[in-house]
């Protein structure tokens, strides 16, 4: 059944179809009326009776690769804000019904791989939500992240384990996740009936604490130490969250005990976990920890390459290559991600992509990577312009005064700086990482409406970037 978008909340929807219509309100506040109306209006709700896994459609697969790039964490954070329980967002492209894409974990345009042909005869087992882009064959290798290519081969190849956990760790938008996709794809490539999990340490947590509120934690656990390869992402996510890695320890426990495969990424080495137990730490650093250092301009060179080479019909000639390649250091997402914006506008345009186009619409991105901006300047910064302390920052206190300029301080770390959402917390007085997502929004909803709010953002933007 497919639910179209509705304006109004009629008696007769279902709790799914409500949610729904609340979600795309917000969004067209947020996002404003030309970027809602181009891009996020054509969003279908595919079916009304999931509320854990929900399911949406766009007509094209360009349209689902741009929403996927840049509304990924929005429509999850969405739709959690309105029914708790939802799990992940999937969107499917209705016209070429390729594989469900899981939201929560964004990735890199390009034409889906097909599905593999079930084994006859076979019992159904249950797939991980792969990304069916991130295989081994479409990362692109150099020095900063070839043993981790190499590890990754070897812990997914047929035969006895000879290493296990696989610890990765590296920046954000480095190719963690990719690497852990492409290692599912393979086992399962050799394997189709075993058992394969793929999610991140929040997900871990939520599905447990979920379980520990329905006095049902047996099957979570036999789920997990059922799994033939196990793969936790963002472990960084669990830090000082005591129950939940008492369970994840007993986890890992169980699964190297019986020999089986299992890998585990987060932002830096076992040994700068803060926050993690060292009873985690030591197991995890028993197997093979490899780090994915900052990748070259050579590397983003060669990642743009072969993603325009995966578009056929699109022309991005090679000073503009060079100059996304040498300006955006950041982040291998970030950059596949300027690359999309610039294609993007280009084709809803009709302009053709030349060095003066993709300086225009890529102003403020390239403006943010022209200098490297601390969150320790971002709040000394805003205090002068607030005439706070630095410990205001820090503090517990809700009053606007100082509530708003926090509010501000994280926003401009999360757009300036490439520190993950829980380190932006940590450096907000501990905070987690949630309260910097309802920060971002809250300061993007404002900008919209609050004229003081976007002078004051403007004026320290300004002068961050100058």
């Amino acid at each position: 059944m497919c639910v179209t978008q509705s304006g109004g909340m009629d008696e007769g929807l279902s709790e799914l179809a409500r949610a729904w219509a609340r979600v795309r309100a917000n969004l067209r506040r947020s996002a404003g009326a030309r970027v809602f109306d181009q891009w996020l209006a054509p969003i279908a709700l595919a079916e009304d009776e999931d509320t854990v896994d929900v399911r949406l459609t766009l007509p094209s697969a360009f349209a689902t690769n741009w929403v996927k790039s840049h509304y990924a964490d929005r429509l999850l954070h969405e739709f959690r804000a309105v029914l708790p329980g939802v799990r992940s967002v999937m969107i499917d492209t209705v016209a070429r019904a390729a594989a469900p894409v899981v939201l929560a974990a964004p990735a890199v345009v390009a034409t889906p791989a097909p599905a593999a042909a079930p084994v006859a005869g076979a019992a159904a087992v249950e797939r991980p939500a792969l990304d069916p882009r991130l295989t081994f064959d479409r990362f692109v290798v150099d020095a900063s992240n070839m043993v981790a290519l190499n590890a990754a081969q070897a812990l997914a190849a047929p035969g006895e384990v000879r290493f296990s956990p696989l610890f990765l760790h590296g920046g954000t938008g480095q190719g963690k996740t990719h690497l852990m996709n492409a290692i599912a794809h393979r086992f399962l490539a050799d394997h189709p009936q075993a058992r394969v999990m793929l999610m991140s340490a929040e997900r871990f947590m939520f599905e447990f604490v979920a379980a520990m509120r329905a006095r049902d934690t047996f099957a979570f656990k036999a789920k997990l130490r059922g799994c033939d390869l196990l793969l936790i992402d963002d472990l960084q996510f669990i830090a000082g969250k005591d129950v939940t890695q008492d369970e994840f320890f007993h986890t890992v426990n169980e699964i190297m005990a019986a020999g089986k495969r299992l890998v585990i990424a987060a932002d830096r080495a076992p040994q700068a976990l803060d926050g993690i137990e060292p009873r985690i730490l030591g197991r995890l650093g028993s197997g093979l920890v490899v780090d994915i250092r900052p990748s070259s301009a050579e590397l983003r060179r060669a990642v743009l390459a072969r993603r325009v080479a995966e578009m056929p019909d699109v022309r991005v000639p090679a000073e503009v290559l060079d100059l996304l390649a040498e300006r955006i250091t950041s982040s291998i997402r970030e950059l596949e991600g300027a690359l999309t914006r610039v294609t993007a506008y280009a084709m809803l345009t009709g302009q053709p992509i030349d060095l003066a186009f993709a300086t225009q619409t890529l102003g403020d991105m390239l403006r943010g990577h022209q200098r490297r901006v601390t969150i320790d300047q971002i709040q000394k910064l805003v205090c002068e312009h607030f005439e706070l302390k630095p410990l205001d920052l820090l503090s517990a206190r809700r009053a606007r005064a100082v509530a708003r300029p926090r509010q501000i301080a994280m926003y401009l770390a999360k757009r300036l700086t490439t520190r993950s959402l829980p380190e932006i917390g940590r450096k907000f007085g501990g905070r987690d990482h949630s309260t910097v997502i309802h920060a971002v929004r809250r300061i993007e909803e404002l900008r919209d409406s609050d004229r003081d709010v976007d002078q004051a953002v403007h004026v320290l933007l300004g002068q961050l970037e100058a």
